[in-house]
């Protein structure tokens, strides 16, 4: 079991920055691929960024160049520095943790999410 708390978001002009940070505790975080999704009202859920266990990244287009998700395994931590807001990056952000055991058995768990809001 995997718990995931998100911290960082907040009310931010366009062009400005905020870094979003999850922190997981419960199980054995290095072994997790990390994630982060965000969900705008009205739209499905999206994949923002996702990092491997051994630290590969890749990024939507609509946030390439802009977003940077890294993590902390000693501080079991995973972030996301987002640069350059847009009023289009206004979304719940959700943390997400995903590890597919040697059985194919695949545990994923979800943080509460944290409230970006960018203002035009």
């Amino acid at each position: 079991q995997v718990q995931l708390v998100e911290s960082g978001g907040g009310l931010v002009q366009a062009g400005g920055s905020l870094r979003l940070s999850c922190a997981a505790s419960g199980s054995i975080f290095s072994i997790y691929d990390m994630a982060w999704y965000r969900q705008a009202p009205g739209k499905q859920r999206e994949l923002v960024a996702h990092i491997t266990s051994g630290g590969s990244t890749n990024y939507a287009d609509s946030v390439k160049g802009r977003f940077t998700i890294s993590r902390d395994n000693a501080k079991n931590t995973v972030y996301l520095q987002m640069n350059g807001l847009k009023p289009e990056d206004t979304a719940v952000y959700y943390c997400n943790a995903h590890w597919e055991r040697y059985d194919n058995r695949v545990y994923d768990y979800w943080g509460q999410g944290t409230q970006v809001t960018v203002s035009s």
